[in-house]
């Protein structure tokens, strides 16, 4: 079973830990850690830097915020942080928060730490060994989504968490923002994306409802059980979570739901298994979501416009710390393509509604 369970890999150039200044304010900040850390990092994230510290008797994970120009609010690994630490009690799938340091001197940037969860991370291929029905594929991905509702569910209230962000007029607030973080990003390569902005401008819902969104709710940002993958036992990746419109949540996760009978370029920039025999469709995920959770919408499309727009618009923020140096990460190198291509799908989804 060893050989399924996600592992972390070589550190990136340039994106090293200065090992024995964390080491020695992690053994004043948690107990009996034993030994030197050996230190690795995940590959997957390319927002917030992720590591993976092995100490003798423990392993941990330690996040950070990257190097470079930063948009306003975010990397806020207190905000991550503290969320994380207030919704443990009543969402489980949240690893447990261990300590935070908001100290500059000791990496300069602050950052946190937590438990490791040990399982599949379900990347764009899962691991050789895991065995692959149709009939059981089906039910994880309901179970997936199922996680997605619990979550939407969460009393807001109840956890203090109500203080989290503004809450309404939520849905005015996100195309705003997002159409002015892909101005202030664009390059002389990609599209203006006005067409795309008037729309979702023109089209918001007159109504929204204000829950805990994780905005970042991806297959890869989940632990599988090893014994079972069908069953989710964590939810990572929490930096863009707040109070938000569920239905724009739900958008966000299509924007990546690469599946089988998607073209060539698509399937180029897949990340998670959602191709796999079994899954749900992009439809069949909307029509499930509404269904088990009761919500009525007659239209999806201004929420899967926004979704892929949203998505252009942090591709393209990547693609500019590329552009000028802030990062030498290679797999930012084509970014500025998935842009088009996001672009052009924005479209096609408003000319099929006749829009």
């Amino acid at each position: 079973m060893a050989d399924v369970i996600d592992k972390a890999g070589a550190v990136r150039q340039g994106e090293e830990l200065d090992v024995a200044a964390v080491d020695t304010w992690l053994k004043q900040h948690i107990d009996a850690l034993e030994g030197k850390p050996a230190v690795t990092q995940y590959s997957g994230g390319a927002s917030n830097w992720t590591y993976c510290l092995e100490y003798d008797n423990r392993a941990l994970i330690l996040r950070r915020a990257p190097a470079g120009t930063k948009a306003k609010g975010a990397h806020n690994m207190q905000r991550e942080y503290t969320l994380q630490k207030a919704l443990k009690p009543v969402y489980p799938y949240v690893p447990e928060m261990l300590a935070m340091c908001e100290d500059e001197s000791v990496l300069g940037t602050d950052f946190y730490v937590m438990e490791k969860l040990v399982g599949i991370i379900p990347r764009k291929h899962m691991p050789r060994g895991v065995a692959l029905s149709p009939q059981r594929t089906t039910q994880w991905c309901k179970n997936v989504i199922d996680c997605l509702i619990q979550l939407h569910q969460v009393d807001i209230h109840q956890t203090g968490l109500n203080q989290l962000a503004k809450g309404e007029g939520y849905i005015e607030r996100q195309i705003a923002g997002w159409s002015q973080r892909y101005q202030n990003a664009k390059t002389w390569n990609v599209p203006s994306a006005k067409f795309v902005m008037r729309w979702l401008e023109n089209n918001m819902p007159a109504n929204e409802t204000i829950c805990l969104t994780h905005n970042d709710f991806r297959f890869d940002n989940l632990v599988l059980d090893p014994d079972d993958y069908t069953r989710v036992t964590g939810v990572l990746d929490w930096e863009l979570a707040t109070l938000g419109d569920p239905l724009m949540d739900l958008g966000n996760s299509l924007a990546y739901w690469v599946q089988a009978d998607d073209d060539f370029l698509a399937q180029s920039t897949r990340r998670q298994p959602t191709h796999l025999p079994g899954m749900l469709t992009r439809k069949e995920v909307v029509d499930y979501y509404l269904s088990k959770n009761q919500i009525d919408c007659d239209d999806f499309t201004f929420y899967e416009v926004y979704g892929l727009f949203r998505l252009a618009a942090i591709v393209q923020q990547i693609y500019y710390r590329y552009h000028h140096g802030q990062t030498g990460n290679p797999a930012f190198k084509r970014f500025w393509i998935f842009v088009h291509y996001l672009l052009w799908r924005s479209k096609k989804a408003i000319k099929r509604r006749g829009g």
